[in-house]
């Protein structure tokens, strides 16, 4: 019983946080400075939306991971790619997010450090939506 709740806890919440870097990234946020005349507006709104996808990714991470490992009994590969999932939302989000709201404060968004802030928060999301797909291909396995 425990390990069937553990399953269903591991798909819903993996489903949750790669659903919602996919759909964010790849389809939200790029439509939204698309339809919106303001690049300003479009960045400040999808720059929240980034900000709950981490934040649901820290909460769906956690508890994956904990699920994985009630599970399964141990820590497998696939508990290591939740963990480089989780340090990768928490150094976006903890670290460069805030670099970038400092520079977006000075009105620095056209500046060389706003550009490379930017480029290295979307090498970090697109790498972790990455290893979420990873994950959701190679399925769940009784055994890690």
């Amino acid at each position: 019983m425990k390990n069937n709740i553990s399953l269903v806890v591991e798909r819903i919440t993996l489903t949750l946080w790669v659903g919602s870097l996919w759909a964010v990234g790849l389809m939200v946020a790029p439509l939204l400075f698309v339809q919106l005349d303001s690049r300003a507006l479009a960045g400040s709104v999808a720059g929240q939306l980034f900000t709950i996808t981490a934040l649901l990714g820290l909460v769906c991470g956690s508890l994956l991971l904990l699920a994985m490992i009630l599970r399964t009994g141990r820590y497998g590969w696939r508990g290591w790619v939740v963990t480089a999932m989780l340090l990768l939302v928490a150094a976006g989000q903890f670290v460069v997010a805030p670099m970038i709201g400092d520079l977006r404060s000075q009105g620095l968004v056209d500046s060389a450090d706003f550009a490379r802030l930017h480029g290295l928060a979307s090498v970090l999301f697109m790498v972790t939506a990455g290893l979420g797909l990873l994950l959701v291909a190679a399925g769940t396995a009784r055994h890690d």
